[in-house]
């Protein structure tokens, strides 16, 4: 397995937990968001530009989110 997979594997494996995390708070919006520019950064590197640029705009939404969130401690969660 080289540098760059292994990266890959344990950048994407944080940001789908800190995903799964978010209705806990808006903390971990925020690492879902730095979770994504890293994802971003593995595609990037891997030569998958594509999926750099889906994970750049996740990023985005998630910074967002975290904005709008404002002081509170929960996130809303709910998209409908």
């Amino acid at each position: 397995m080289s540098v760059i997979t292994l990266y890959g594997v344990v950048v994407v494996t944080f940001m789908m937990v800190m995903y799964a995390l978010e209705g806990r708070g808006r903390v971990f919006v925020l690492a879902f968001a730095v979770g994504c520019l890293l994802s971003s950064l593995y595609g990037f590197l891997s030569g998958a530009w594509p999926f750099g640029v889906v994970e750049l705009v996740w990023a985005g939404v998630a910074v967002r989110r975290y904005l709008a969130a404002g002081g509170g401690a929960r996130v809303d969660t709910n998209f409908s």
